[in-house]
């Protein structure tokens, strides 16, 4: 059986990247807080677990928010990809990119040479069929003659770095985030977006091989790289972790155009879900997830998927912190211990704090340094130690020290005679 490897960092408090101080305009100071970990081998499957309680990955340093304690919660949605509504703008796109990459020479002459038989024209009349028109223009699929205006190939590769993935990165970088050439470096590249831990492997679903682990899906017009996805792949899931495209492309939409064949790659590799990261509500710029529809927001306290919809929306509008399972928990205690029509019963922000104690990521950051335990600062969605000591037998897990691999409880028997702890 494949291990995992991690290395624990701990919990601290941190500036936003997502909002700014009203009174400087700049970054808030340890206005959010997170737990980290790094690991150098990490199988899919617990990778697939751990996104599933709210944890990502950047390169190697896989982090869980405090969603409580944080300025601009980050909710962890996943999109049912065969459910996927595409919206009237979103097939708009699709549809004027592949008029682009085929050209209106080709649509004539295709229309002649490869006329469309009755029962396409009858598909085509009763909807737009994510599956094929997002690959109409793909050079693979393109019937010629005629030669199309140009020639698309959209192919996944290993998550490895290359001079070409190199420059569209730091062209990206400067003309959409607007950095300088001194913050763009081939390592800093390499770190974010071509290291990681996952470990690749093929297995069989359906009857068909799926592909596992981190990889980079690369758009080439015309022989050249224009856009990349970087994507993790996992059982259940295809996790969008980036995207980056030439400011040559820019007025293509590439966002849409790459959420749509993720969404794509999902149901033709029986991924199942489509994962686009965290859902920020308080951030405008990231409100854009919840147009690929229908979304599901996972429950920081429960773990439940709940759907993106007026309930949640509703209550994300008013709080900054939301939990439907607490909400929902509220609501019938209210009800029953005292009578009261369960549709008043939506606590506060307060509510919310008062079972928490540091109730500021500051807070919560400064009493983890002077030694308070996690299990006492009630982060959301934390087992007990009771129900950790119930489940999980943590005599047995597998420690490395010295570059040996022992069984916890035998370093913990070992550390009285031997200060091998020390070297954790």
């Amino acid at each position: 059986m494949a291990l995992s490897y991690v290395q624990p960092f701990g919990y601290s408090s941190e500036s936003c990247g997502y909002c700014k101080d009203a009174s400087t305009g700049q970054r808030s100071p340890d206005s959010r807080a997170s737990y980290y970990f790094s690991s150098k081998s990490l199988t899919v499957d617990v990778y697939q677990s751990l996104v599933d309680r709210g944890w990502r990955r950047s390169g190697t340093i896989f982090y869980k928010p405090d969603v409580l304690r944080h300025c601009c919660p980050h909710y962890t949605i996943r999109l049912p990809a065969a459910e996927l509504k595409p919206s009237k703008d979103q097939r708009r796109t699709v549809n004027k990119w592949n008029d682009f990459v085929l050209g209106e020479d080709y649509k004539k002459g295709a229309a002649k040479l490869h006329p469309v038989s009755k029962e396409e024209k009858a598909r085509l009349k009763n909807g737009f069929d994510l599956l094929q028109e997002i690959h109409r223009a793909d050079l693979d699929n393109v019937k010629q003659p005629p030669e199309p205006a140009h020639r698309l190939e959209v192919k996944l590769e290993p998550a490895e770095f290359s001079k070409e993935k190199f420059e569209l990165f730091h062209n990206y970088q400067s003309h959409v985030h607007k950095e300088k050439p001194s913050e763009i470096s081939q390592a800093g590249f390499k770190r974010f977006l071509c290291t990681s831990p996952l470990q690749r492997s093929t297995r069989q679903v359906n009857g068909k091989p799926q592909q596992l682990g981190s990889y980079h899906q690369c758009y080439r017009l015309d022989g050249r790289l224009i856009a990349m996805g970087v994507l993790d792949l996992l059982p259940r899931c295809v996790s969008g972790v980036y995207l980056l495209y030439h400011s040559d492309y820019e007025k293509w939409q590439f966002g849409k155009l790459s959420a749509l064949r993720e969404a794509a790659l999902a149901i033709e590799g029986d991924y199942q879900y489509y994962y686009m990261g965290y859902y920020i509500h308080s951030c405008t710029k990231m409100r854009y997830k919840g147009d690929y529809k229908p979304q599901h927001v996972l429950d920081p306290e429960s773990y439940e998927w709940n759907p993106l919809d007026g309930e949640l929306k509703s209550l994300l509008d008013k709080k900054t912190y939301v939990s439907l399972s607490r909400e929902r928990a509220r609501k019938n205690s209210v009800a029953i211990t005292q009578g009261k029509d369960v549709q008043t019963a939506q606590g506060n922000e307060a509510d919310d704090f008062a079972d928490f104690p540091y109730p500021t990521a500051r807070k919560a950051g400064d009493a983890v340094k002077d030694g308070v335990s996690l299990f006492d600062l009630k982060i959301p969605g934390l087992m007990t130690e009771e129900e950790i000591e119930s489940t999980l037998d943590l005599g047995s897990t597998p420690i490395r020290v010295r570059g040996r691999l022992a069984e916890a409880q035998v370093c913990v028997q070992n550390s009285m005679t031997e200060p091998i702890l020390t070297d954790l």
